[in-house]
């Protein structure tokens, strides 16, 4: 019985796959995706300038600036619809069989990240978004020795993603994901786009990570944040303003990259 769920579910999945309006919208979730990190990416560089201490410079602050916006609210409420499509995306490769298992565990992880996008756009839309949740829920998991050590290796995981962003921009390995798109004076701008920003989101990815394993060695859930406060680590180095603004503009990049990728991804 068990074997004849699993192959309905692969089936399913595969027949999902075949679906053009998932597709389209998959896309669209990219493009969303990219127009998350250019926001990210300018608040960031207006909180290195000085122009911007009030916003928070992480996905919850981009939200909440296109929410401020003209037809801003639609394009969140499109927003959901589009990380759901993506996230259900992903999950069909996760399950439909047809991969390797790394490639399936890695797309089981990226349907978790857009669907928790998703969640967070849902509540940004509705007003029921609150701050420090990444400090609530660290400061929850650090009461017991077990928990602590949970936060240290949710951290090292963080830290893992950043150098696997900063390997896989520099040797050009997001090439994989995309289907033409880079041939011409267009395409090697894509090209270049998405190395710098893979690159700079490695380097936040790792200052994320490095916040929570301090905490968790430090029993202090207060070291640990979110994108924000890994920004805010990187503009107390020393030229930290110029450190931001190299960050903030290489999420930019990222977001330019994600806009091609929504056309050349390689679904």
């Amino acid at each position: 019985m068990a074997n004849t769920a699993s192959s309905a579910g692969k089936g399913a999945a595969r027949s999902a796959r075949t679906s053009r309006p998932l597709e389209l919208l998959a896309r669209a979730g990219y493009a969303v995706s990219g127009l998350l990190h250019l926001v990210v990416g300018v608040i960031a560089v207006q909180v290195a300038l000085g122009s911007a201490s009030t916003q928070q410079a992480d996905q919850t602050g981009a939200l909440a600036a296109i929410a401020g916006t003209p037809g801003g609210t639609a394009l969140l409420w499109f927003a959901v619809v589009a990380f759901a499509a993506l996230g259900l995306w992903q999950l069909t490769e996760a399950v439909s069989g047809g991969a390797e298992t790394s490639d399936r565990l890695k797309a089981a992880g990226k349907a978790v990240l857009y669907v928790a996008l998703g969640v967070l756009t849902l509540q940004v839309v509705t007003g029921s978004s609150g701050g420090g949740q990444e400090q609530s829920l660290t400061a929850t998991l650090m009461q017991n020795p077990a928990g602590k050590v949970l936060v240290g290796l949710v951290g090292l995981g963080v830290v893992a993603g950043g150098v696997y962003h900063v390997v896989k921009g520099w040797k050009k390995k997001f090439l994989e994901d995309l289907e033409g798109g880079t041939s011409g004076h267009l395409g090697r701008a894509v090209v270049v786009l998405g190395r710098i920003g893979y690159v700079a989101k490695g380097v936040a990815l790792g200052v994320l990570g490095g916040l929570f394993v301090v905490a968790a060695v430090q029993a202090d859930p207060q070291q640990a944040g979110g994108l924000d406060a890994a920004f805010a680590t990187l503009a107390a180095q020393p030229y930290g303003a110029v450190l931001l603004v190299a960050v903030g503009l290489g999420f930019a990049a990222y977001g330019l990259y994600s806009f091609a990728r929504a056309r050349f991804a390689r679904m």
